[in-house]
């Protein structure tokens, strides 16, 4: 039976990849992480904030300098590459991962504004990583920002990694978009290599008895699947990105559905940090079974089988879907305008 898959013009052995996630901060967690079977191996990203805090340090040694002798010039930082100073440590977790692993390393960036980003992905693709990952985590304080100011944002930060690096570059979106399908395509446009959908966002909850705003991570949930395969059945066919899917997915049946709707791959992070970088293989199997049953024997038999025909309306479609998912709910819970 054939597993492979494409991704990001990569040639990856099975569809499961591991998202970031603390199991890929290690050398020794990467390694069993390829050795559970996964295709790729996605590192838990580089923020913004520490290239920018790496920035501030070294200003301040600049101009503790400042006032010296010329003949002191060698007391200033030597690089003049801010962002490769500041990402250095996750250059060396790039280059250890990439050693023990036996499957594709893809490093993650996650930001918010072009940057530093642009030297941390040249540095980034320099320390052997196959491909990049863009988390753009932006979430608009300013409330005059429109939408069409935070679309051109990611489509900014695309286009300046893409004009610097050779590796593929794949932009995970958050689902928040007033056309998430639009903004799509104008990433497949400019050049990206793939979609990841969809990011999580972390929101706080508030604690009532002490009265503060507290940070909450939590793992997700099956169900939290639907809305990303909604968006990959109807992107399958309108882009030439790979589609690679995320959140919701615990178990080999969570893997198919992804794939039915059309994903090349299919990421997953809270399965894994629940029961173990080894539950990778219980979902490789899972979907072998499933093929095995079914009659398949390749993924191009079973991929997007379910997406939306291109010749198709897809608001209509998903406009007679809503229809028929009330009707079945009133057959269940009676008439919900009651």
């Amino acid at each position: 039976m054939d597993l492979t898959t494409t991704y990001l013009g990569l040639s990856l052995p099975v569809p499961v990849v591991a998202s970031a996630s603390p199991l890929a901060q290690s050398a020794s967690g990467v390694r069993r992480l390829a050795d559970a079977g996964v295709g790729a191996i996605v590192l838990p990203s580089l923020f913004e904030e520490q290239v920018r805090h790496q920035e501030m340090t070294d200003l301040a040694v600049a101009e503790s300098h400042e006032h010296n002798f010329g003949e002191a010039l060698d007391f200033f930082p030597q690089s003049a590459t801010l962002a490769a100073q500041a990402s250095s440590p996750y250059l060396k977790q790039v280059e250890r991962a990439t050693a023990v692993s036996s499957v594709p390393v893809i490093a993650s960036l996650n930001g918010t504004s072009g940057g530093g980003w642009v030297d941390a992905a040249r540095s980034l693709a320099s320390a052997g990583a196959a491909a990049i990952e863009l988390n753009v985590y932006l979430v608009p304080g300013d409330l005059t920002m429109s939408g069409r100011e935070v679309e051109e944002r990611h489509l900014e930060i695309l286009r300046a990694v893409k004009d610097v690096v050779e590796v593929p570059v794949a932009v995970k979106l958050s689902p928040f978009f007033s056309a998430t399908g639009s903004l799509a395509m104008s990433l497949d446009r400019a050049g990206a290599d793939g979609l990841v959908l969809f990011n999580r966002f972390l929101q706080p909850d508030v604690d009532i008895h002490r009265l503060t705003v507290e940070p909450s991570v939590t793992l997700s949930h099956p169900e939290e699947g639907r809305l990303p395969r909604t968006w990959i059945a109807i992107l399958r066919g309108h882009v030439r990105a790979s589609l690679a899917g995320t959140t919701g997915v615990e178990t080999a049946d969570d893997i198919v559905k992804y794939l039915l709707a059309g994903a090349d791959v299919v990421m997953t992070a809270s399965a894994l940090l629940r029961h173990g970088p080894e539950h990778a293989s219980v979902l490789i199997e899972g979907l072998r079974a499933w093929m095995s049953e079914m009659g398949f024997d390749t993924l191009d038999k079973v991929r997007g089988r379910l997406a939306v025909d291109s010749s198709i309306d897809a608001s209509a479609y998903e406009r007679a879907g809503y229809v028929a998912a009330l009707q079945r709910a009133r057959q269940t819970y009676g008439d919900l305008r009651e």
